[in-house]
């Protein structure tokens, strides 16, 4: 603990972003990272407590006191390692994570938390900027070969720490490009597609083949001009030692109700990706905009947040988000510590204009000349079923309403892994359709197919780029213990 008493003399201090006005002209991001004094100043509030429930609530439990301390020392270097040694790519996690470390810090019962966050991120800048992050070889090989299926952070994350360890390792990405949704989903102004880049140069130079365009299963590309090149189940099993599905959970929710078939309702998935290749200067980009247009997003989430943020950089002329669930609580501090709280949460891209409402559940579409111009919706309410307890939806009376719309962005989710990839391995599906591979054990994240394991969205349902990288990892250390007999990777 560099500063016993730090934590009362400093407030909490954000990241300097850019004016809405300004950011709103460009793709790029507009976060800039703490100075080395702020940096410091922030790590010096951390209360190193007996128990850090921080490191609880991250998914990767970074030893977030560790290099809160050594940053206030100004052991920058040092603090590089300790990070590195839970997370393999901190510079997604501190772009793009919604930092569930800082809802568990202690300091959060009566106060602002500490800046876990930015303290990450400067960390991590400062590292590339140094030219600290560098290839880490393996000594020796082991003769094994490993493929991964899936390019996204799970994936990426396996590859890197079987390569590590010595293993061949070949990564299958159906898309034109490395990264999964990190690459084709997430927008540039929130993760520039460089810090993937300089990953990828430092994995190929640890020995990791990728192979784009190539569906394993014979699943369509999800973007790109460019036909992918089926690659058979089979020849991936008689070919490699071990293989690692790592596909995501790809499957969008849909909205079946009248109307749905008019054009100008898309899935926020085929919205996003194509602004990602146009920052990328792809040519023959399919038009599909929000210039000009009265947008809906339907879906109050993190995706459904990078369709207002996009929205409004192609110049819509509305954005209007509606979620389904009642508005959340705003309160000044954590009400429900140690759990997760439902509370209001705003992003950068809200604060560039949006309107936003709750509680609204769409009842149909209405178009003219086949094109979406109306939606139809209705107010509700939840209430508690008498007989299960559990809450239920009950529409308001006399509470319908229409909203003109051009164009309509359903981010409402995923609902599971394509079923195919699943099928053609063989591998069972667990209740909700993902693919069944327990965490713990002598088997873990192996399938009920042989040689053949899951990690990430496969296999946990939709969640969060921190949690795909600690299953990433500790599947890799699960494949490594399945190919040697035992493993020194870190779990």
């Amino acid at each position: 603990m560099g500063k016993i008493t730090g934590f009362l003399e400093y407030q909490r201090l954000n990241e300097a972003a850019e004016a809405p006005s300004k950011r709103l002209q460009h793709w790029r991001e507009f976060v800039d990272h703490l100075s080395d004094e702020e940096a410091g100043i922030q790590g010096a509030r951390c209360m190193d407590c007996g128990t850090p429930f921080c490191m609880s609530g991250c998914p990767v439990n970074n030893l977030i006191p560790d290099w809160n301390d050594l940053v206030y020392r100004g052991e920058w270097r040092t603090a590089l390692e300790s990070l590195h040694s839970t997370n393999n790519f901190p510079e997604f996690t501190g772009r793009v994570c919604p930092a569930p470390c800082e809802e568990a810090c202690t300091l959060r019962i009566s106060n602002d938390p500490v800046g876990i966050k930015s303290i990450e991120h400067a960390i991590i800048d400062k590292g590339w900027e140094n030219g600290w992050v560098r290839p880490q070889p393996a000594a020796q090989r082991t003769g094994k070969r490993v493929a991964v299926v899936g390019s996204g952070p799970a994936g990426l994350a396996c590859a890197q720490q079987l390569a590590r360890a010595g293993h061949g390792v070949v990564v299958f990405e159906k898309n034109d490009r490395i990264g999964g949704l990190l690459r084709y989903g997430i927008p540039d102004f929130k993760l520039e597609k460089s810090h993937i880049d300089r990953r990828l140069a430092q994995m190929s130079a640890e020995g990791v083949e990728f192979r784009v365009n190539s569906a394993v299963g014979g699943l369509a590309p999800v973007t790109g001009n460019v036909a992918p090149k089926t690659v058979a189940p089979r020849a991936l099993l008689a070919e490699f030692d071990a293989i690692v599905l790592a596909g995501g959970a790809e499957q969008p929710r849909d909205l079946p109700v009248p109307g749905r078939q008019l054009d100008g309702i898309h899935f926020a998935m085929e919205f996003l990706p194509l602004q990602n290749r146009r920052v990328a200067g792809d040519t023959r980009v399919r038009e599909l905009t929000a210039s000009g247009k009265h947008v809906i997003v339907i879906g109050g989430g993190d995706t459904g947040s990078d369709c207002v943020g996009t929205s409004n950089r192609h110049g819509a002329v509305s954005v209007t988000q509606f979620e389904l669930l009642p508005v959340p609580p705003a309160p000044a501090n954590n009400p429900v510590w140690p759990y997760w709280p439902i509370r209001l949460r705003s992003s950068s891209s809200h604060e560039e204009g949006c309107k936003r409402d709750w509680s609204v559940s769409t009842k149909r579409f209405e178009g003219v000349n086949g094109a979406v111009h109306k939606l139809i919706a209705v107010r509700v309410h939840w209430e508690k079923n008498p007989d299960t307890g559990q809450l239920r939806m009950v529409e308001v009376p006399g509470s319908e309403f229409a909203m003109r719309t051009d164009l309509v962005l359903l981010a409402m989710g995923f609902v599971g892994p394509a079923v195919r990839l699943l099928d053609a391995f063989g591998v069972e599906h667990d209740a909700r359709g993902n693919a069944r591979a327990d965490t713990e054990g002598a088997a873990s994240y192996l399938t009920s197919a042989a040689k053949v394991f899951a990690a990430g969205d496969v296999r946990r349902g939709q969640s969060l780029v921190v949690w795909a990288i600690r299953e990433g990892r500790q599947c890799a250390r699960a494949v490594d213990e399945f190919l040697m007999g035992r493993s020194t990777l870190p779990r």
